[in-house]
């Protein structure tokens, strides 16, 4: 049986608050069984496996930290940059590539999980890519060039992504479209750590250990969430729920995905607007501390600074999904992110660092609207191939990403416009897209 979502607010004065309070929450799970059940104090439990009553606060921890290892592999190493290349004794712009062939492994790698999760569930092939990612981790600290480093880097993303990729078909198993937009925005308070917290600590361990000690860093967080996933995160997909498609199948269900304007519309509105956010990410180094000279450690802080708005926007999704739907947050999200990109274009000469972090932090922040209700109307739309979906809005994003990466990497100029140019371009490329999914899918009806 699949799990679907009973929440009604009519049976529940305080509405969807619940979700404000994740310690009145529990979670139940059976093997074979996947519902809501409601007690006389307003809790809600969800019934998904065997090992008896679990927090729902603990179960987006889990969540949160696996989909995590790819925010945290992408920014905790940035402030090294300079000290890799000076390691390596090579260009900048070699150490860069590791950033993107990064990229490129997060997304390959999903389309082999999603297919496989949907086959074998969800929990055999993420405990095999958390696996995989801890070894090449803890390998990446001992390599001794950057060729290897490159190698290793993209082993690493093939492991990790395989929490990006269950941990939204996870989601898509236990809760409904708005549900799931609340999850969501609860996963990204949680993952939203890794951006605030990433750069700072690799900072701090660059100054105090070195840059290879960084990767040690990540092995470690891997290993505990391995263990943590292994010990408490029980089937989500009951065995007479999986598929079992051929390699034509998978192709077949990725097919009809890409032509379905409901999932299409918010994936690819999403994944080229939040490609401008790996624009920034990958430029940020040189714009903050090459060209406007702040140091490695105040480089973190503007960078979580950044992420602090795009964690409270999504918190503040929460909220207004008591009264908006996923869909029409979305629309205000694109048109408000567009806005933000256009003014940081305009003002990408300054020589100001505060006239270009204000709309550069309205863009990043923006993205915690954006994001959660996308993937959720995106996932709700995806039937029974919540594997496949997962996995193709992971490699349209990635993909996306690694583009924004190598467009801002080749137009670079020493100067903030590269930059803007990718966000602002990338931004106005996902409004147009999503508008036109949304004239498609109203021709449809």
């Amino acid at each position: 049986m699949k799990a679907t979502g009973i929440y009604d607010r009519k049976m529940n004065p305080f509405g969807a608050s619940i979700f404000f309070f994740p310690s009145m929450l529990q979670v139940t799970y059976n093997r074979h069984q996947m519902m809501f059940e409601r007690n006389a104090i307003n809790k809600e439990r969800v019934t998904i496996s065997s090992h008896g009553p679990m927090p729902l606060v603990r179960l987006m921890l889990i969540l949160g930290a696996l989909t995590a290892l790819g925010p945290l592999s992408i920014d905790m190493y940035l402030p090294s940059f300079p000290s890799m290349a000076k390691s390596f004794a090579v260009d900048p712009g070699r150490v860069q590539a590791t950033l993107s062939i990064f990229f490129i492994g997060l997304a390959v790698g999903q389309a082999f999980y999603g297919p496989l999760a949907d086959r074998y569930g969800r929990r055999r092939p993420l405990l095999i890519g958390v696996a995989i990612y801890i070894t090449a981790s803890a390998f990446a600290a001992f390599t001794p060039t950057i060729e290897s480093l490159m190698a290793l880097r993209l082993v690493q993303a093939l492991g990790g992504c395989a929490g990006m990729v269950i941990s939204r078909a996870v989601v898509r198993d236990l809760f409904n479209e708005n549900e799931a937009a609340r999850v969501f925005s609860m996963l990204i308070l949680v993952m939203g750590l890794a951006p605030i917290l990433a750069p700072l600590i690799g900072g701090y361990i660059l100054v105090l250990a070195g840059w290879r000690a960084i990767f040690l860093i990540l092995a470690g967080f891997g290993l505990m969430a391995f263990i943590a996933s292994w010990a408490a995160l029980d089937e989500t997909l009951p065995a007479e729920a999986r598929r079992r498609d051929s390699l034509a199948g998978v192709f077949r269900n990725y097919g009809r995905l890409m032509v379905n304007p409901r999932f299409i519309a918010p994936a690819l509105a999403s994944s080229l607007i939040m490609a401008g956010m790996f624009a920034y990410i990958a430029n940020s180094p040189f714009v903050f501390i090459e060209l406007h000279g702040v140091t490695p450690r105040q480089f973190g802080l503007l960078f979580g600074l950044n992420a602090l708005g795009l964690v409270g926007a999504s918190q503040i999704n929460r909220a207004v999904l008591l009264r908006w739907s996923p869909r029409t947050i979305l629309g205000w999200a694109i048109a408000a992110q567009v806005t933000a990109a256009l003014i940081l274009l305009s003002v990408a000469g300054s020589s100001s660092l505060p006239v270009f972090m204000v709309p550069l932090w309205f863009c990043i922040a923006s993205l915690g609207f954006l994001n959660p209700n996308a993937v959720a109307i995106a996932m709700s739309a995806s039937g029974r191939h919540a594997g496949s979906a997962s996995a193709l809005m992971g490699m349209m994003q990635f993909t996306a990403g690694a583009l924004a990466g190598m467009v801002v990497g080749s137009i670079h100029n020493g100067t903030a416009y590269p930059m803007a140019i990718t966000i602002a371009g990338f931004s106005l490329a996902g409004g147009f897209a999503y508008v036109l999914g949304r004239e498609q899918e109203k021709r449809r009806r």
